[in-house]
């Protein structure tokens, strides 16, 4: 069986799509997947033994120029991805459901129009499955192929999944310690509402005797980094990183710190102990809590449907409780 997934974006929403290969391949070994996704996100992608060929698209650009030329010549390159016998849209938006609608394939499936927050999108399947939108996102997707496949999975199973994210290569690090629990802390996110206080952060790096190491992306976010740096000297502020070498690195440390963003998602992936903190966006649908991986969440009351991007709740997320889990944590993985 030849099957095709649409997951195009962004870090976080592809890590947690990523899940699904592992239980597609042990009820159907000899299955051929490919996947499509934006060309930025390419990376997160590459060495995963399940995939048979990734393909990239550059929507992200089309969107920026506005050029319908660019949109057709990226269409076309869809078309000629080859014939499937399945073709799966995990992320359920318009861009991803005609992107999917485009790949040649007798079965086009995703989310039935009422478990979408764009609806519009269920037009361009001629299959579809139905579950609440609010519901987790990892069920989701798992459910939804589940679904296509015709197989079943408990939530033991999610739970004990084995790490399905992977480097080219050992990624080797001076920062490392060899003596003290290292932690990775991530201080930025997408949107400011999502990053928990530059002040707090500092506080916390005081609070946990550790080597803490902090990754950023953005030249906004490598200046928060170097701020919370000068508060508090011991820390190690790293390199810009490949999505290659951040995967590789997430793997070597004993727990990752941070908000609701894909390098934290990494973490889970990885099966590496993790804290997300949570403010404008809902914990109890963007991530899946195990005995390591687990959530802090601030006392919003979160529509999934409509994000407020100007609720700065996390910063109301107490740095003790942080430390205690964290503690906790590390004496697991010890």
């Amino acid at each position: 069986m030849k099957i095709a997934i649409v997951k195009l974006s962004a870090l976080g929403d592809i890590v947690h799509g990523m899940i699904v290969l592992q239980f597609i391949k042990k009820n159907y070994p000899e299955s051929e997947i490919d996947w499509i996704v934006e060309k930025r996100f390419f990376e997160v992608l590459e060495n995963n033994p399940h995939i048979n060929q990734i393909h990239q698209v550059n929507l992200k650009a089309v969107k920026q120029l506005r050029s319908m030329t660019l949109l057709w010549k990226e269409l076309r390159k869809v078309l000629k991805f080859g014939k499937y016998d399945l073709v799966i849209d995990m992320q359920g938006l318009v861009k991803s459901a005609l992107v999917a609608r485009m790949i040649p394939s007798s079965i086009t499936l995703g989310f039935e129009r009422t478990s979408l927050r764009e609806s519009l999108a269920a037009i361009f399947y001629n299959k579809t499955y139905k579950i609440d939108y609010d519901e987790n996102v990892i069920e989701r997707n798992l459910t939804l192929v589940a679904f296509a496949l015709k197989f079943s999975i408990d939530k033991e199973e999610i739970i004990d999944k084995e790490p399905f994210l992977y480097s080219s290569q050992k990624y080797r690090l001076n920062a490392i310690s060899n003596t003290k629990k290292n932690i990775v802390l991530i201080p930025g996110a997408s949107y400011p509402s999502k990053c928990y206080p530059m002040q707090k952060c500092v506080e916390l790096t005081k609070n946990i005797e550790a080597n803490f190491l902090i990754i950023w992306g953005s030249e906004k976010e490598k200046a928060m980094a170097d701020e919370i740096k000068y508060l508090s000297p011991q820390i190690n502020v790293l390199e810009k990183l490949s999505l290659d070498s951040l995967i590789s690195l997430i793997s070597q440390v004993d727990l990752v710190i941070g908000p609701d963003t894909g390098t934290t998602h990494i973490a889970w992936a990885s099966n590496i102990p993790s804290i997300t903190l949570f403010g404008p966006t809902p914990g109890y649908r963007n991530t899946y809590i195990t005995n390591i991986n687990k959530t802090i969440e601030s006392e919003s009351n979160v529509n999934p449907r409509k994000i407020d991007k100007n609720d700065y709740s996390i910063k109301n997320i107490k740095v003790s409780n942080i430390s205690k889990l964290a503690q906790k944590l590390l004496e697991v993985s010890e």
